[in-house]
């Protein structure tokens, strides 16, 4: 499937206008089809996805470009729905990061985000974390602006300030880095329902959650972060655990019995991955 990436752009555009957008992160082309066909309205990679599934690897910025491209093309092209792309550190300095939104848009991205740490980056909710200048990012800020290609597509600007000095500083740079040229904000690894309130107050703007496990941040539903003021929310990781969580008690039980019989009522029958591929014709009975 070839789909036309400026229509694309333009649909998340006209979502956010209706409401906060829900976004679970695809582990894969196939399961950014099921998030489709589960009625979900557009899509997610994250970066640690990227590192963990196609590397077998930390997310710790050791991912290319090149990577990052591929499998935001495998996903764009097998459904229909926006992506937004987590982009890391922009894969390099100012250049680096105007050919990172040249590369990513033409693969099929709606948007994309950068982060404000030090290369090689950190998990958000990870201690150890280092932040470059605020002034530095935000030249890399106005930079990927200016390479976007429609005012449609989403720069989203991701602060790690919260987690490496505080609270006060993020909403500072948030400040700084929409002035620059970000269309949304994202800060990462806030602690407390009162901090998602507030800073929703203190930044007037689109803004994006993250609603990741086993974090920092508490979990709300999608209808209390729009409620707060957030736009988009992601999932990044969720399928990911959740397959890996289920492909590994399916091993257990082919281990120690020998055949996966008693795991059957929870696998995805052939039919029905045929249906969601659209492979033509039936199983034969």
């Amino acid at each position: 499937m070839l789909f036309d990436p400026h229509e694309r752009t333009a649909t998340l555009r006209t979502l956010l206008s209706q409401g906060t957008v829900v976004l679970p992160g695809a582990i894969n082309a196939l399961s950014a089809r099921l998030i489709e066909k589960m009625g979900f309205d557009a899509v997610y990679l994250s970066g640690a996805v990227l590192a963990n599934s196609v590397g077998g690897r930390a997310d710790v910025g050791i991912m290319t470009l090149t990577e990052s491209e591929q499998h935001t093309r495998h996903i764009a092209n097998a459904c229909t729905l926006p992506l937004i792309v987590d982009a890391d550190t922009g894969y390099g300095e100012v250049d680096n990061t105007v050919r990172t939104v040249e590369t990513l848009a033409t693969a099929g991205a709606s948007g994309i985000h950068l982060e404000d740490q030090v290369f090689p980056k950190r998990c958000g909710h990870l201690a150890g974390k280092e932040l470059v200048p605020a002034e530095a990012f935000c030249e890399k800020i106005a930079a990927a602006a200016a390479a976007k290609p429609s005012d449609d597509f989403l720069l989203i600007a991701r602060t790690d300030a919260r987690g490496v000095k505080d609270y006060d500083e993020a909403v500072r740079r948030a400040h700084l880095y929409l002035a620059a040229g970000a269309d949304v904000i994202f800060p990462e690894a806030l602690t407390t329902e009162e901090e998602f309130r507030r800073f929703a107050r203190d930044v007037d703007a689109l803004l994006l959650a993250n609603m990741t496990e086993f974090g920092t941040s508490p979990s709300f539903t999608a209808s209390e972060l729009g409620d707060m003021g957030y736009n988009l929310v992601i999932f990044p990781v969720t399928l990911q655990r959740a397959a890996m969580r289920a492909m590994e008690r399916t091993l257990k039980e082919l281990r120690a019995s020998g055949n996966v019989d008693a795991c059957l009522e929870h696998m995805q029958t052939r039919q029905e991955l045929y249906d969601l591929i659209g492979y033509a014709g039936t199983v034969n009975k």
